[in-house]
């Protein structure tokens, strides 16, 4: 065969980019992301009892609906389908105590979904993760409220909401000379048997959305595990290599779910695979400079909002070059010879 041949019979053809296509979707995604939250939900539930479930379903409602009437207002084609308000829904949920007043969640939708998400142009033009927005709006507003824990809600008992410490305000208040009575073991900070936000206590469920997420290439382990590690070396200096102190740390707050479902937001992270290992390295440094000198003992969601900001230039400091690319400077240099 000819080589004119060949080339009518392949019909090459000329198009924009991209060239490979996919089944995924943001739907797709979206939804492996509410299918990795379910153990963390189930957890949440379990752990902090039927008040854990009003919560999430309050917080995802209010997404939704916030969602759809930023959209119709806004005479924008209807989004909800692409199951991003639900994420946003279920981790702002995760990232509020148990006790928090019903009223005040639709507020933290308000910023997540309105202030956030659609004043910018809706899914992916958003400059920081909502769901964290919200968080913060609500912790600098409600301190209060959103600083009160309780211990683990005891099925088929009738109890009061006992307020106790959370591990890391004990490490703060405490530091390295803590004594290991004062905390929860290695197991029940593995189970959640701690106090904490509703989706952040069981590390164990956390980990598990983690892997699922992992092996659907949903996410890449560069921003996880270069933020995970970071903190794990600072923290082994901070506490003089303290094991303890480092295992706290990993486990104590919010830095798995923040690593694992946060920090990875597609439209506020980096695209080069070097600028996800700054950014998640930036997430671990600014999370611990926080814990160690800062008024708030959990630092992770201000180092990811932080980080959000700063990811446009580390997308340009980090771009790729174009195959066959000539720097400026060599060019001029082969045209004088």
């Amino acid at each position: 065969m000819s080589e004119n041949a060949l080339i009518q019979k392949i019909k090459p053809t000329v198009a924009a980019s991209p060239h490979m296509k996919s089944g995924e979707t943001s739907q797709t995604m979206m939804r492996d992301v509410i299918i990795a939250l379910v153990p963390a939900l189930v957890a949440s539930v379990w752990l902090f009892g039927p008040r854990a479930l009003i919560v999430n379903i309050i917080s995802v409602i209010s997404c939704v609906l916030f969602e759809y009437a930023t959209r119709k207002i806004l005479k924008r084609t209807n989004t909800l389908s692409d199951l991003s308000a639900v994420v946003t829904g279920l981790l702002l949920a995760f990232n509020l105590p148990s006790t928090i007043p019903f009223w005040m969640i639709p507020i933290g939708a308000f910023v997540a979904i309105v202030v956030v998400k659609q004043f910018f142009g809706g899914i992916g033009q958003n400059f920081v993760n909502p769901a964290l927005m919200g968080r913060i709006i609500l912790m600098v507003s409600f301190p209060g409220p959103m600083s009160t824990w309780t211990e683990n809600y005891k099925w088929g008992e009738t109890v009061d909401a006992v307020t106790t410490a959370t591990p890391l305000y004990i490490l703060q208040n405490v530091g390295d000379k803590f004594s290991m009575e004062d905390m929860p073991s290695y197991l029940e900070m593995l189970l959640g048997q701690r106090a904490g936000c509703l989706g952040e206590t069981c590390a164990l469920a956390l980990i598990i959305g983690g892997i699922y997420l992992l092996a659907r290439k949903v996410i890449t382990p560069s921003i996880p595990v270069s933020f995970i590690l970071t903190t794990a070396i600072f923290m082994a200096i901070a506490g003089k290599g303290d094991l303890n102190y480092i295992v706290y740390n990993l486990l104590g707050g919010g830095l798995l779910i923040g690593a694992i479902f946060m920090a990875t937001d597609y439209a506020t992270c980096p695209l080069t695979s070097k600028g996800k290992i700054i950014y998640g390295i930036g997430c671990g440094l600014v999370a611990c400079l926080i814990r160690q000198f800062g008024s708030y003992n959990e630092g992770v969601s201000f180092a990811i909002i932080l980080m959000n900001l700063l990811v446009p230039h580390i997308d340009n400091l980090t771009k790729l070059k174009p195959f066959g690319y000539i720097k400026e400077k060599k060019q001029k240099e082969a045209k004088a010879e």
